[in-house]
């Protein structure tokens, strides 16, 4: 039964409340005009499809199996990517916290710090007005882990992947570095290399942050929508449209 609410609860709030209105206006548009209701029709099932987790996960998935954990750690730093931050929000030690992306990447490089001893850089600027500075806020929350100042390095002035990877190569070599293992969400690895091997480096991937179960399989809230699935469906095609712009 539970699942049978949940099922009916997606179609009664957004996005799949949309879903219905349009398929209604389909309907009354079909008793007028049969063509204009058939194109209604089309678009109504492509943004219905783009709403489920079923396509959603299809597409994040197909760029998440891209890299593997890599079974040998090579490097001589860890480099991380932020995924955007909040400003003047409360936090254990200051203000401003990263984003969930952002967040389960910094846990991982505090673990591979912990299992390697090198180098934390993490990668990141203040996108907007109103966002917090990702990598100051990034350093702050290194300390609270028990990172010592003296093993962070920040790189603050980056607003997108391609200045992340131009920034923390220039931050690299004023340091001496030149072998970076590189943390950033899973789904987010295939542009970030080319963007670093774009700017001359070969750094070692280690994906986290995974959105998508190995183990899929088929139920009934798989072809509902939700506003998780039509952010995985935008996400993804944002990072293909960028793969591609980064590749060519």
């Amino acid at each position: 039964m539970i699942y049978f609410i949940k099922s009916v609860y997606s179609f009664v709030l957004p996005p799949g409340l949309f879903v219905v209105l349009l398929l209604g206006v389909t309907i009354w548009l079909w008793r007028q005009s049969r063509r204009p209701s058939l194109v209604l029709f089309g678009i109504t099932i492509l943004l219905y499809l783009s709403m489920t987790p079923l396509i959603g996960d299809l597409l994040m998935g197909s760029l998440e199996r891209q890299y593997d954990k890599p079974e040998l750690i090579q490097g001589d730093v860890i480099v991380v990517l932020g995924g955007g931050a909040t400003s003047g929000t409360p936090d254990i030690d200051g203000e401003g916290n990263l984003y969930g992306s952002a967040a389960n990447r910094l846990l991982t490089a505090v673990r591979l710090y912990r299992e390697t001893g090198l180098p934390i850089l993490f990668s990141g600027g203040q996108v907007f007005a109103d966002s917090g500075n990702e990598a100051n806020i990034a350093k702050r929350q290194l300390m609270g882990l028990g990172v010592p100042e003296t093993d962070i390095l920040t790189e603050n002035r980056s607003l997108n992947t391609e200045q992340n990877a131009a920034y923390t190569k220039l931050l690299m070599k004023s340091k001496g570095l030149s072998h970076p293992i590189l943390v950033t969400s899973a789904f987010h690895m295939p542009r970030a290399m080319i963007h670093f091997k774009n700017n001359g480096l070969l750094p070692l991937a280690y994906p986290t942050d995974y959105t998508v179960s190995l183990d899929r399989r088929l139920y009934l809230a798989r072809f509902t929508p939700s506003p998780g699935a039509i952010n995985n469906t935008g996400t993804a095609l944002k990072e293909y449209l960028g793969y591609l712009a980064a590749r060519f």
